[in-house]
């Protein structure tokens, strides 16, 4: 690849609800930027982005999967995300490492609910994003509405740079407001080949009143831009495209494009979208982190030729071997090269640097700022791990991971493989931090957790098909949490001869429950002169381990207040003691403080034709659902609710027979409440 500037490389991932079209997005820009040379389509199983044999088989994306292509003089590194709730982990952590995001929607959907979560995980890690409606030659399709949703739904501040010329079968191209041209694409080429052509008469007003808009908008976000505009005066078409860039990556404007992806129609602009208002990696403010010493905050800038920063996002097992995802953020690196990893205080070597085009590779012998590459050789470093200078050490925030809502026994049919069983499951748990799973010292079945039925379902087939290890599995279990619904006070007194000497600690504490969502919080509101920040953290310490179990039935204790009253020390309190005593007292206090079992309860979206309406409300209704919206969405009918995930096992089975094969269904985690 020939020397890049940074200003010219953009990192952006592409995100949307699953059947939105991000994976057909993505395999079209690999074609027209001439990285592929035939289109492969998911519904063939033949995507070059989809690799994992599950992915082709069901029609998914399941791990993001990594490239890199030109356009106009930039390269373009890309991450497709999947879209299904089970596989939120690899949106997350592509985010955390991204500088921009295409949100793909589909016409008819609109915004679905995986899409308000990947776009609200967007919002939070602050990426820029441009959307593009997707599908518009499907029956029901509506642009407008579609825009619409995302504003209002996703407190988005849109900017309409296209609008569609025809819609379902009549659809032909787009309108560029920017250059106030149509643009239309030519099937025999496989819309490789376009025109500019004058806009259509009959469409010249809408066209007209949309860039009114476009340039009305623009001038609200720039002051500049508004006495031009005020005044009068002709604008040019690079000023357009510097204040769409400017508004755009200070998260003030969501510019939309669309298309037919299928159809091959729409993607060339999108891809000078993606060059011209996304970020560079100079363009996004420095990484922030802190130097471990001291604890000091400290930014790295994009400089190749700064100290090297990178943060590990993800790790792969490839034929047995670890292979690990990295972004770099300041700094070069090179093969062969030692680098550090603060969070674990250790020194790796890279053996390999690998620039990734899906599950294929090329072997390069540096990486610098801006860069997405995956390394080998690094064995103890794990998803979310900071690799630095050892001189010049940073520590990057880590990525934060949602707990497994699912359990599932499992046991190898041969006893012969059971050694091999944890061994592929310590590999798969490395792989994906919101896969676990635990030896059960009561029943002595391996239980493994993860965050929904399809998530589990995968795991088992890659342990036959990539670790040949057949199993047995049990029916999934709900993982559930305990709180308590009242407050407690208790005081606790550990006075004991260990070994010889007298250890003592005495407490008093207080348990309040919070509202659902709080998790838990610790206050100390003891004023006691002798009680030492060493002693405070041991008493911190205790009530942490005891949240971990229940009283009830062992499962982990949440949305609870613990505050520290008093305490008694004596000439034999020490460390020790007081973590004792505080894990006890909190045990104690809960026990007494009516304790409560809660289970997840998902937010469930179902789509089927309104006749079937009522059925599946009646069926809802059964798993004890509470509807909260019914609503049209094209021609079908949207029901929101949400229910009990101990409920929703085997229910694609149940909606496929209530609505005639017709109705599809996604959920997703919401909440915690009384079981």
């Amino acid at each position: 690849m020939p020397p890049k500037k940074l200003s010219k490389t953009r990192n952006i991932g592409i995100i949307a609800h699953i059947d939105a079209g991000k994976t057909t997005v993505t395999e079209r820009i690999l074609f027209y930027t001439g990285k592929v040379h035939r289109m492969g389509e998911v519904h063939d199983g033949e995507a070059t982005m989809d690799w994992m044999l599950e992915e082709r088989e069901r029609g998914i994306t399941i791990t993001s999967a990594v490239t890199a292509c030109q356009w106009n003089g930039h390269t373009i590194n890309i991450i497709d995300t999947p879209g299904h709730v089970d596989f939120t982990i690899e949106v997350e952590r592509s985010l955390r490492v991204l500088d921009g995001a295409i949100g793909v929607f589909c016409a008819v959907g609109g915004v679905e609910p995986q899409s308000e979560t990947v776009w609200h995980q967007a919002d939070g890690y602050k990426v820029p994003k441009i959307a593009f409606i997707n599908k518009l030659d499907r029956t029901g399709a509506d642009f407008f509405r579609a825009v619409e949703m995302i504003r209002n739904r996703l407190g988005a501040n849109t900017l309409v740079l296209q609008i569609p010329i025809g819609v379902e079968d009549n659809f032909e191209g787009v309108v560029d407001l920017i250059t106030m041209k149509a643009v239309l694409w030519e099937d025999e080429t496989l819309g490789a080949e376009y025109a500019e052509v004058p806009i259509p008469p009959g469409m010249m007003e809408e066209a007209s009143h949309y860039r009114e808009l476009l340039v009305e908008t623009l001038a609200d976000k720039n002051d500049s831009f508004m006495e031009r505009y005020l005044s009068e005066e002709p604008i040019q078409t690079d000023e357009l495209n510097q204040a769409i860039r400017s508004a755009t990556v200070k998260l003030d404007l969501v510019p939309v494009f669309c298309g037919t992806a299928l159809r091959n129609k729409g993607i060339q602009p999108l891809l000078d979208g993606i060059v011209n208002y996304l970020p560079s990696p100079v363009d996004v403010p420095p990484i922030i982190g802190h130097i471990p010493s001291s604890g000091i905050e400290a930014t790295r800038t994009a400089e190749p030729g700064g100290p090297f920063s990178a943060l590990a996002f993800k790790v792969m097992m490839d034929g047995g071997r670890k292979m690990t995802y990295l972004r770099i953020y300041s700094g070069t690196v090179k093969t062969g090269d030692l680098v550090y990893n603060p969070g674990k205080d250790i020194k790796e070597k890279l053996s390999r640097l690998l620039r990734m085009h899906s599950n294929k590779r090329e072997r390069i012998d540096q990486a610098s700022a801006g860069d997405i590459v995956a390394a080998m050789g690094l064995k103890l470093t794990t998803t979310g791990d900071t690799l630095c200078n050892e001189d010049k050490p940073i520590l990057l925030e880590p990525i934060l991971f949602d707990e497994p809502v699912i359990n599932m026994a499992i046991e190898p049919k041969s006893v012969q493989d059971t050694d091999r069983l944890m061994f592929s499951l310590e590999k798969l748990s490395e792989e994906d931090p919101t896969f676990k799973f635990k030896l059960d010292e009561e029943t002595g079945q391996t239980i493994i957790s993860g965050m929904g039925e399809l998530h589990l379902e995968i795991i088992v087939g890659r342990l036959k098909r990539e670790f040949l290890v057949e199993t047995s599995q049990g029916k999934p279990q709900v993982v559930l949490r305990e709180t308590i619904t009242k407050p407690f006070e208790h005081e606790e007194v550990f006075q004991r001869e260990l070994a010889g000497q007298q250890h003592f600690a005495g407490l008093k504490i207080k348990v309040s429950p919070l509202p659902r969502g709080s998790l838990n919080k610790f206050t100390a509101r003891c004023e006691n002169p002798d009680l030492t920040e060493e002693l405070l953290n041991a008493i911190r310490q205790g009530i942490t381990e005891a949240e971990t179990s229940g009283t009830l039935m062992g499962y982990p204790v949440i949305d609870v207040e613990t505050e520290l009253m008093a305490v008694q020390i004596k000439e034999t309190s020490d460390v020790m003691a007081f973590r004792v005593a505080s894990n006890m007292a909190f045990k104690n206090a809960c026990q007494n403080a009516a304790p409560l079992l809660l289970e997840p309860i998902m937010k469930a979206e179902i789509l089927a034709p309104e006749e079937f309406t009522g059925e599946v409300i009646s069926d809802l209704n059964s798993r004890q659902g509470k509807i909260e919206q019914i609503s049209r969405k094209g021609p079908v009918q949207a029901i929101t609710a949400h229910v009990p995930l101990s409920k929703m096992f085997g229910y694609s089975t149940s909606l496929r027979s209530v609505s005639q094969g017709r109705g599809t269904f996604t959920m997703q985690f919401s909440h915690y409440d009384k079981a």
